[in-house]
């Protein structure tokens, strides 16, 4: 970028293409061929400006630009959208949870720092808030993070693609609620 100082043979080039009626860009790019400046067209608006010159005069039938479109009123927008205060509230009534264990497997309730390399990662706890989560810690399945009880419990029998269609479905048995 360039100071606003123009040398006063590059203020009057500009003076003289204004006068011919070239436009900005034109009169940068002329005053730059002859001077071996680089001038933008903005340096040249500015310019001028600063020296109190008019750009050149449009003719009356230049084309104006199209109209913007305009946006949407904001009390239309309101009246296709019904208010959320005016909207029925579902009533949600609280229910205990029943807590469900498999008897089968005695977890060791481990925290997570106790927790070596191939013990279950299966969490226990944690429901209610501030409640400490243990984990299983049993030996794991080869290929999971569980044991093969708690695989078992979460994946259901089978290959993932009979799950998928629904092949093979588990039935567990709810022995004790906790």
């Amino acid at each position: 970028m360039q100071s606003s100082d123009w040398p006063p043979e590059h203020s009057e080039a500009l003076r003289a293409h204004l006068a011919r009626g070239m436009s900005y860009s034109e009169i940068a790019e002329a005053i730059n061929a002859k001077f071996g400046t680089r001038y933008s067209r903005n340096a040249a608006i500015g310019r001028g400006k600063r020296m109190g010159l008019a750009g050149p005069e449009r003719p009356d039938d230049f084309p104006k630009p199209p109209p913007k479109a305009s946006r949407p009123r904001l009390e239309r927008l309101r009246e296709r959208h019904a208010p959320e205060s005016g909207r029925p509230v579902p009533v949600f009534v609280p229910v205990e949870t029943v807590k469900l264990r498999c008897v089968e497997i005695d977890p060791r309730h481990l925290c997570l720092l106790e927790l070596e390399r191939g013990d279950c990662r299966y969490p226990y706890g944690g429901d209610g808030e501030g409640e400490a989560i243990s984990f299983c810690g049993h030996p794991q399945r080869p290929g999971s993070s569980y044991c093969t009880l708690h695989f078992h419990l979460t994946r259901g029998p089978g290959t993932a693609s009979e799950r998928a269609v629904g092949i093979g479905t588990v039935s567990l048995r709810l022995v004790e609620a906790a």
